[in-house]
């Protein structure tokens, strides 16, 4: 019988037709006839490739796309979630200027390059296709439910309860996200976004000067005080994004607003983070500054529950000679959601390239296959259960 690897490889083009066929459906996060056409393609997709599921469920996303989840009996006792999201960072009409790109970079690599063909489509199409290959094989399998959401970009805030439901009903869950050069990510960073409201005292800037008390003025010195507080040592970084305020030139502002992404290592972090900017104090008392607290994600780190889960996905790719590497990033996706749940979670096994959010974004088609079947591979040993898969993933004999 051929390997997971080599029976992927004869599938490439064919799995690489799948990925331009939704990068050539634009997903914008906040265009959401757009989602809803998306996300029919996308279960079509699967539909195409596995069949109608035996348990499927959509829940409204509100102003964003919607929540679908198709499960996929298995083989075996195991249950896997895989989670994907559909939407991307580029608006509507994007593809116009930017089509779908086969070229050959300097190093004589094939490259394709689209909005969104590596933050996330890729993986949307490598995840289907793994169970795809483990059934045509006939080989064993967990049970797979695919969580597709389309607001992760803004912070999948309508689509975190559903998440977080699916996954406290998986052994393991699998987030598709792209790879880190090739690496799977283990460690995302929490991410908080903070607005601080700054309310002051109006009056002409040249007739009355000292009557008025700035906004502007007492944001500039908070923004100061509140930058200090950044500590990457501790792997804490703060970045005042947006700044917005005032009426006009000759007049002491009334208002001001600061919109800041945090980003931190540990929960320990982000109560630091609370107690020192809920501290800073102004130095004019006519003005009142309040802080709107929101930790859109919390950290990801590599629980021991994980580490189990890395070592499947590690034995996965030594089969086909494949050193699987690990990072830490900056950046959060829905895994970090999972991880604090304690539910066993790995992120990146998506596609390999670069350029999430940028306009040059690729990935490298020849990497297609092999990640598809590391994540199959994972799927098959996955099929009796996690503790099972570590197990025989550790040469532990099971009890």
């Amino acid at each position: 019988m051929p390997s997971l690897l080599e029976v992927a490889q004869r599938s490439r083009e064919s799995m690489l037709d799948d990925i331009i066929g939704l990068v050539e459906t634009e997903t914008y996060s906040a265009d959401l006839a757009a989602l809803e056409l998306g996300l029919a393609q996308l279960r079509a997709l699967v539909v195409g490739h596995l069949g109608e599921p035996e348990g499927e469920v959509t829940d409204d996303g509100g102003d964003f796309g919607s929540v679908l989840r198709m499960t996929y009996r298995g083989t075996g006792p195991g249950h896997v979630l895989i989670i994907g999201h559909y939407d991307t960072v580029w608006p509507t009409g994007t593809l116009a200027g930017w089509p779908v790109t086969r070229r050959t970079d300097a190093g004589g690599r094939e490259t394709v390059s689209g909005p969104g063909i590596f933050d996330m489509k890729t993986g949307l199409v490598q995840g289907i296709w793994a169970l795809k290959l483990l059934r045509e094989q006939g080989l064993e399998h967990p049970t797979v439910t695919y969580l597709f959401n389309g607001d992760e970009e803004p912070g999948s805030r309508a689509s975190r309860p559903f998440i977080e439901a699916a996954a406290a009903e998986a052994d393991a869950v699998l987030v598709l996200e792209p790879t880190q050069d090739g690496a799977v990510k283990t460690g995302r960073k929490g991410i908080g976004i903070f607005t601080a409201t700054v309310t002051g005292v109006e009056a002409h800037a040249g007739l009355n000067p000292t009557a008025g008390a700035s906004a502007i003025h007492a944001l500039a010195e908070f923004i100061t005080a509140a930058t200090r507080i950044q500590d990457l040592s501790r792997g804490t970084s703060i970045n005042v994004g947006l700044v917005r305020g005032g009426s006009g030139t000759n007049v002491s502002a009334g208002l001001a607003v600061a919109e800041i992404d945090i980003r931190i290592e540990s929960d320990e972090e982000m109560q630091r983070v609370d107690r020192e900017f809920d501290a800073i104090r102004l130095s004019d008392p006519r003005v009142s500054v309040k802080i709107d607290h929101y930790w859109n994600r919390p950290p990801m780190t590599l629980t021991e529950a994980s580490a189990g889960l890395l070592e499947v996905v590690r034995s996965a790719a030594l089969e086909q000679g494949r050193q699987l590497e690990t990072a830490s990033v900056g950046g959060g996706s829905d895994a970090n959601f999972v991880s604090a749940l304690g539910v066993p979670v790995l992120c990146g096994l998506g596609a390999v390239g670069n350029g999430a959010h940028a306009r040059n974004e690729y990935i490298y088609p020849d990497e297609i296959p092999a990640y598809t079947a590391i994540t199959a591979g994972t799927l098959q040993r996955l099929a009796g259960g996690l503790s099972v898969a570590v197990q025989q993933a550790s040469g532990t004999p099971s009890a």
